[in-house]
């Protein structure tokens, strides 16, 4: 019974994160938590994002803008190797506080950017991946905080989508590794990984049906809701 709620969690986790780009974490972490308890659910959750961004790269592969992904893991690849072995110095709450303000300021400000054709280039998208690379090895997850990133150079729908996974893929990479250098993952963490990841990589698929019926403007609204609600939930989190 336990397996079968993590497997009908993680078919809808995948079906959101494979429309939207992000927020798998955010609706399958808390299960997880519930049914193996967090120690485990942390290391599981990294195998899952592994998986999750995987079929995200296959379902669009011929979308993929390889040069910003690789940009993005230029700085990203070390910066989350650092960040899953350092400790965040800041207060939690004024890095929640941030991140959310930062992300309700993206929603009118990546349509200020597009309507004056001003996009993130190269060298920006290495800057965004360390910092987000950074934040990725410290916590769980950093929710969409790479949503902006990849929305301000200008990629929409399946490009956006995949892109935004093959950068993020590298970054799960070498936090996994960083966690399998430590020892927190162990084979019996693997297999349950790669169970609950399996459901997460069929509603990935099932996504790609229904972005492909999405006009630009409607996933662009679905963007700014995603940055809304997560910019709100850290806000409302920090001021707890």
């Amino acid at each position: 019974m336990s397996y079968a709620l993590v497997l009908l969690v993680g078919l809808v986790a995948g079906t959101v994160s494979g429309v939207v780009g992000t927020g798998a974490t955010v609706i399958l972490l808390p299960v997880l938590v519930i049914v193996f308890g967090p120690r485990e659910a942390v290391p599981i959750m990294a195998v899952v994002a592994l998986m999750s961004n995987f079929a995200k790269i296959t379902a669009w592969w011929r979308h993929i803008d390889w040069r910003a992904s690789a940009a993005y893991a230029l700085g990203g690849i070390p910066a989350a190797a650092l960040g899953a072995r350092t400790l965040l110095a800041l207060p939690e709450n004024t890095v929640e506080t941030a991140l959310g303000v930062f992300f309700l300021a993206m929603i009118p400000g990546r349509r200020w950017l597009a309507a004056r054709n001003i996009v993130l280039g190269y060298g920006g998208m290495v800057v965004a991946g360390i910092v987000i690379g950074f934040l990725t090895g410290i916590v769980v997850s950093t929710g969409p905080l790479s949503v902006p990133a990849f929305a301000a150079h200008g990629l929409v729908k399946g490009a956006f989508i995949a892109t935004e996974a093959a950068g993020s893929l590298a970054l799960y990479i070498s936090k996994a590794i960083t966690f399998q250098a430590f020892g927190a993952l162990p084979t019996d963490i693997v297999v349950k990984g790669l169970i609950t990841g399996s459901s997460v990589m069929a509603g990935t698929y099932l996504a790609r049906l229904i972005v492909e019926r999405l006009s630009v403007a409607a996933f662009q609204y679905l963007l700014d809701i995603v940055m809304a609600v997560s910019g709100v939930a850290l806000l409302w989190q920090a001021l707890r």
